[in-house]
């Protein structure tokens, strides 16, 4: 069998030519992964027509798959994943704003949020959060996106096995290397020199395969340049996903890397 195309996706809950959702393709070649583009889709309708497109690849996808039990049950939404995710579909931002802001008003200080299982361990932002990051709202027009193309969602939901999408966190492979040191901003005031020298440290020890994934990415000249460049990070973020995507990609069906447990409605992020 061909090795399936590699892909990493920095998500937008609101593309647009300023802020687009960035794919990252590659492939496994000799031993490395090879960034052979990357491509940026500037509407909901350009991503869902390339999610359409037949295919045999493997994508990593930086937004949450799921919202933690505990919320749910509070809510009292339906417990079943698919279930959930078309209640939560039907609802506006703000009812979701509204509801959600309205769960952590009732809640203590220091533990406003509920969290999944998977956030501790990936030290990813709780999927109930609706500001700074708005993942909730990424979720909300993402994962439906994900569920009407027929992809398949390991874990979740059974669809085209050809056409198979993870969660993704670039923020867990960036920490292992980094640290606590920043290396993106939307805000052009805080794209500062020591961000641009920590994206090439990110992206040297990517080259060299250091983190525990032990997955080393193949660039151009250009193509460093060009994500050393982009100050907002987002094109680096999707290479960090198409790095999981590899990993989970070497583990295989029927779990590509993912716990044997997990919690099948909150969903899990692949190598946390």
């Amino acid at each position: 069998m061909p090795e399936p195309l590699l892909i990493g996706c920095d998500f937008s809950s609101r593309p647009s030519s300023k802020k687009p959702i960035v794919l990252a393709l590659g492939a496994h070649l000799g031993g490395r992964v090879v960034l052979s583009s990357l491509q940026r889709i500037d509407s909901m309708e350009g991503f869902r027509t390339w999610l359409n497109q037949p295919g045999d690849w493997v994508g990593a996808f930086d937004l949450p798959f799921g919202l933690p039990r505990e919320l749910v049950e509070q809510l009292g939404w339906p417990a079943r994943w698919e279930d959930c995710i078309r209640h939560y579909a039907s609802l506006s931002r703000e009812e979701i704003r509204l509801t959600f802001k309205a769960f952590c008003d009732a809640r203590p200080v220091g533990g406003k949020f509920a969290h999944r299982a998977t956030d501790r361990p990936a030290g990813s932002s709780p999927s109930m959060k609706w500001v700074n990051p708005p993942v909730a709202y990424m979720l909300h027009v993402g994962v439906p996106c994900l569920l009407e193309t027929g992809v398949h969602l390991p874990g979740l939901h059974a669809g085209d096995q050809r056409r198979v999408a993870l969660e993704g966190y670039p923020g867990l492979l960036a920490r292992e290397i980094l640290g606590q040191r920043s290396y993106k901003s939307d805000d052009k005031a805080r794209q500062t020199p020591e961000r641009l020298i920590a994206r090439k440290d990110l992206l040297t020890a990517l080259e060299h395969g250091q983190t525990r994934l032990a997955q080393r990415i193949k660039l151009s000249h250009a193509q460093r340049d060009a994500l050393v460049d982009d100050a907002s990070g987002d094109s680096l973020d999707a290479v960090l996903c198409l790095l999981q995507a590899a990993w989970a990609a070497q583990q295989g069906a029927p779990r590509y890397g993912l716990p044997r447990k997990f919690d099948a409605l909150e969903g899990w992020i692949v190598t946390a």
